[in-house]
């Protein structure tokens, strides 16, 4: 019965991840970059100055900081997908899936740009000051379509239960029993009681948490893959070559390398880079509304600084690593195609970079994905639902540690996809709005550059 439950979910899961939704979602990307002008590129380092907090109001209303925000969105996105998933997209799609991955990353930014102009637009601010936004509040006030808002919201609660917390509390468990002989549960126990203690204390705690993990977590994963690749600069350039050549070139099956055609290519890079950064799913709007800014376009810019950072930085040198290596056509996948990547170069520390890189980034998103998970009860429920959300969600980590996941993680793509429908709509509906506050904003900023006042307008 299980296994019959088990090929239905999954082939549901494949049908609606298939390639309608992606062209749809990297379609959007594209059509939003056309239409703001390369937002991406024109105020790619205007983006890094409001991150750094060169334009942070101190009457501003919101929870936390541009550099908070970033970071709270960033540990929901970097995770396993960063050493797992490229892996996987490079063995059974070869090299040439890192191109595709490119692309997504590049008009994935303009999608984060977009939904987190419309978050911060649109997002209900109460009166103790706590701020409650994302895609069900600009499809439910914004587009006027409450049903949407509230598929949205329930899908996100249930993605955030699955994804957020017992696929990367199962990961987390594997490495340590694998590596340490750590019990499953006693494991899921342990991390329940740090995700407890961390959650409890809202946003403002969560995004504190955050802004430390995070880029810790990838400077020592950067400096790593950045030391195999240095090792091996002669290998660089042809490594990039074989990326280009066989992004747009079909190639025979050879060893464990599945890809047979340019389109199973294509396929690959664009999945994995779509579940990497999450670009379109709608997620990060919800971290990014509750930042202290009444200008939507500054933390829109903030926010697509997140998939060049995820995807264009560190899934590349994940690839790099890969690459260089000659692994990628060994026959292995996922993680341990990573971890003997790395240990080719660094037979000490290799290994201890990538499980410690998969712990790291795998706690930072079960904590950032609480949050998300947390405005989506508020928004069906209410506050009185947000306290025993938690306590459920810190229950199903150790059982999240314990239970094979087959089947969740099929049910999670399934509930990812109906994230990422209603919120593409709002994204379409709504372009008008985007388009109007970023070209007020573009002659406020002009205005304010030539009277020397950019501080703050």
């Amino acid at each position: 019965m299980y296994a019959e439950i088990s090929g239905v979910v999954s082939r549901v899961s494949s049908y609606v991840w298939g390639p309608v939704l992606m062209a749809l979602l990297l379609g959007t990307g594209i059509y939003f970059t056309i239409r703001l002008r390369f937002v991406q590129v024109r105020e790619f380092f205007h983006g890094w100055k409001i991150t750094l907090g060169f334009f942070e109001h101190p009457k501003h209303k919101g929870e936390i900081k541009h550099f908070q925000a970033l970071s709270t969105a960033l540990s929901a996105t970097v995770g396993t997908g960063n050493i797992a998933g490229v892996a996987t997209a490079i063995a059974l799609g070869g090299p040439g899936a890192v191109v595709w991955m490119w692309l997504t990353g590049f008009f994935g930014m303009a999608l984060k740009y977009a939904s987190s102009v419309l978050a911060l637009k649109y997002r209900v601010i109460g009166e103790d000051g706590s701020v409650a936004g994302g895609p069900m509040y600009y499809l439910s006030r914004g587009l006027g379509i409450k049903w949407l808002a509230v598929l949205f919201a329930f899908c996100a609660a249930i993605t955030a239960t699955v994804i957020g917390n017992m696929v990367q509390s199962n990961s987390v468990a594997d490495v340590l029993h694998s590596s340490l002989q750590i019990p499953h549960l006693f494991t899921g126990i342990c991390i329940a009681i740090f995700v407890w203690l961390v959650i409890v204390g809202g946003i403002k705690r969560i995004a504190g948490v955050a802004q430390v993990i995070a880029p810790v977590m990838c400077v020592i994963y950067i400096t790593g893959a950045l030391y195999v690749i240095l090792a091996n600069m002669d290998k660089i350039a042809p490594s990039f070559l074989l990326i280009i050549k066989h992004a747009f070139t079909p190639m025979a099956a050879t060893g464990g390398f599945a890809g047979s055609v340019v389109l199973y290519t294509m396929r690959m890079g664009i999945a994995r880079g779509l579940f990497s950064n999450e670009a379109g799913l709608g997620s990060a709007p919800i971290a990014h509304a509750a930042v202290k800014e009444n200008e939507p376009v500054r933390e829109g810019l903030v926010a697509m600084l997140g998939p060049f950072i995820d995807t264009l930085i560190i899934c590349t040198l994940t690839a790099l690593v890969i690459i260089i290596s000659g692994k990628w056509s060994s026959g292995l996948t996922g993680a341990t195609l990573t971890a003997n990547a790395f240990r080719s170069s660094m037979p000490f520390l290799g290994d201890f970079i990538v499980t410690f890189g998969l712990i790291f980034f795998a706690l930072s998103t079960i904590i950032a994905w609480s949050y998300y998970g947390d405005r989506c009860v508020y928004y069906l429920f209410g506050e009185k639902a947000v306290k025993p959300y938690k306590w459920i969600y810190c229950c199903l980590i150790p059982l999240g540690a314990w239970i094979k996941l087959e089947l969740v993680w099929n049910l999670a793509d399934i509930t990812n996809a109906f994230m990422a429908l209603p919120n593409l709509i709002g994204l379409i509906g709504l372009s008008g709005v985007v388009i109007k506050l970023t070209e007020s904003y573009n002659r406020k900023l002009r205005i304010a550059r030539r009277l020397h006042k950019t501080r703050w307008f």
